[in-house]
């Protein structure tokens, strides 16, 4: 555990000097945490006396809504989409990280004299992967409180916010938030140690986006409605390729190949 720590460390002095990581885990949670409150700010002019039923809004998404009143089920409709963008967060940040962590290292010639450590394959990829992680899930964490602080200030509806503190949320935010953040980064790394250009590490490494992009569409499209049930199922599959990938990127992880032959 000791040299974990100590690899988090080096991890995160060196990773932290590159611009584009800084500008990634800086920018993109500040964006995604303002952009819904302007909208809930201007949805909140909505009459608070008109049904949901009268609103245009999908009906499967309306069969959930209850009695709630037309201005309560649209604000809990716009914040699930966004509901989405706070869990791309542990995603795109940890890609950003984790997709120089070996790369870089290769470029600076400064993996080879690790990897000639007694430091194990395992406790290096775990390293990567928690330095790369971390950011990203406190990044979500911290914005989530931001925000819940927050919309009641920019006229969120009593509704909306017992929304934001309903299991769906807080399955979403705080159990696969970090569960998204691991499959991010272990799939990040295992491209990383696979080719010998950061960048295109980083762009081979956004296609973890895809499936969250998928449920976005077939949420705006009512195909897909975010409720208790859709969140358990995706921690069980969470869970699933964290432990695939974590196996699988130990197995590809060549640490023999990088310290002969690589160039």
């Amino acid at each position: 555990m000791e040299r974990i720590l100590t690899l988090i460390d080096k991890e995160w002095a060196e990773v932290f000097k590159n611009r584009i990581v800084l500008f990634t885990v800086a920018f993109m949670p500040v964006m995604f945490t303002i952009l819904p409150l302007v909208i809930l700010y201007f949805t909140g002019s909505v009459e608070s006396g008109a049904r949901a039923s009268e609103t245009d809004l999908p009906p499967s998404f309306l069969a959930a809504c209850g009695g709630l009143s037309a201005a309560d089920c649209l604000q809990i409709y716009i914040l699930n989409q966004f509901l989405l963008l706070f869990m791309m967060m542990p995603l795109i940040i940890p890609v950003a990280i984790a997709a120089y962590s070996i790369v870089g290292e290769k470029t600076t010639r400064s993996l080879e004299p690790l990897l000639a450590t007694p430091v194990t394959t395992v406790e290096l990829l775990t390293a990567k992967s928690l330095a790369a992680a971390v950011p990203g899930v406190l990044a979500t964490w911290i914005c989530f409180i931001v925000f819940m602080i927050a919309a009641p200030l920019v006229g969120a509806k009593p509704g909306a916010m017992l929304n934001l503190l309903s299991p769906t949320w807080l399955l979403a935010i705080f159990v696969c938030g970090p569960l998204m953040a691991l499959m991010a980064v272990n799939f990040a790394v295992i491209v990383s140690s696979r080719v010998t250009d950061p960048r295109t590490a980083e762009q081979l490494s956004a296609v973890v986006i895809v499936p969250i992009m998928a449920v976005l569409f077939g949420q705006i499209a009512g195909v897909i409605v975010l409720n208790v049930q859709f969140m358990l199922f995706a921690v069980g599959v969470l869970l699933l390729a964290d432990i695939g990938l974590l196996y699988l990127g130990a197995r590809l992880f060549q640490r023999e190949t990088i310290l002969t032959k690589w160039k």
